[in-house]
């Protein structure tokens, strides 16, 4: 610009009108210097804890009260998760989470929760035909993993009848039947010494329930509501055959897709199964039916 400047004489350039001034030229030199030699600014310190690292840091302390911040910090090693122990005991104490011996008083469904794996109960339901004839069922209903067994159906409970069909039961367990220490069963005729015996001889305590308190087996009670809410009580039962297909069905939906709040939303047999991926906008949903859409089930279609 100085230089264009030296070709104008003097009367011309007091005529021009410049766009700046050489103030202005002074005063950007020195940003463009600044801006050349300055560098991002960098925080002071360690970098802050990822978020995905601090929620797993909870996760953990949450299902398991009694570790403290350094068995929390074994495990993320154990994950291959990079973190300092002081870290751990920093995130804990930002959430308001107390040392391990003051987490480790149970709540009462968290103390019942294990106590269940080792509950059997058992009961009889009976359901009236399109011909007034009347069926028995007898079932079993694990109280830990919420999984039932229909054991028989009959005209005539007797006490035999149902002892035969409590050893049937037992050898369909398997080694299974050794982690039963408690079976629940109310005072009806039909359950006879001889049934109390089978359970008796493989170190099972039978229970009885004390007259007209049915909530003592609440477990099966909820059970035989929801099969009659959801199935018998919506459909005509023809005989035998029809009763033992309604009631076998209902069992099948019940422990292999029916959610349970007790068992976080998942089925009885669907324990150990991978959690479904996440449903997007594009996930298509499929439905299946069962006793001729009486019942209906969703998954996701791959």
């Amino acid at each position: 610009m100085a230089a264009l400047l030296r070709m104008v004489n003097n009367q011309q350039r007091a005529r021009l009108a410049l766009l700046v001034t050489p103030r202005s030229v002074l005063r950007w030199h020195p940003r463009l210097v600044a801006r050349k030699w300055t560098y991002a600014h960098r925080r002071p310190g360690r970098p802050p804890t990822p978020e995905a690292l601090r929620q797993l840091v909870l996760r953990l302390a949450r299902e398991n009260p009694g570790w403290g911040y350094r068995r929390i910090h074994g495990e993320l090693l154990g994950l291959g998760r990079k973190v300092g122990a002081s870290t751990v005991w920093e995130i804990l104490q930002k959430a308001g989470i107390g040392p391990a011996p003051q987490r480790t008083n149970q709540s009462w469904p968290a103390f019942l929760k294990p106590q269940a794996s080792a509950i059997m109960a058992t009961d009889l339901f009976h359901i009236d035909t399109v011909f007034l004839r009347r069926w028995f069922v007898l079932f079993f209903i694990d109280h830990g993993t919420r999984r039932v067994h229909i054991a028989g159906i009959t005209r005539h409970p007797t006490g035999p009848w149902i002892t035969q069909q409590a050893r049937n039961y037992l050898m369909d367990l398997g080694d299974r039947a050794e982690s039963i220490s408690l079976l629940i069963r109310d005072r009806g005729t039909y359950f006879t010494d001889s049934f109390d015996a089978v359970f008796q001889a493989i170190g099972v305590h039978v229970i009885p329930t004390p007259p007209q308190v049915p909530r003592m087996n609440a477990i099966a009670e909820r059970w035989i509501a929801s099969c009659r809410r959801e199935a018998t009580d919506r459909v005509l039962i023809a005989g035998e055959r029809h009763l033992r297909l309604v009631v076998s069905e209902h069992a099948e939906h019940y422990n292999r897709h029916r959610p349970h709040r007790f068992l976080g939303q998942q089925a009885p047999d669907r324990l150990t199964d991978p959690e479904p991926p996440i449903a997007k906008d594009h996930t298509r949903i499929g439905r299946h039916d069962r006793l001729g859409g009486l019942i209906h089930e969703h998954s996701q279609v791959a």
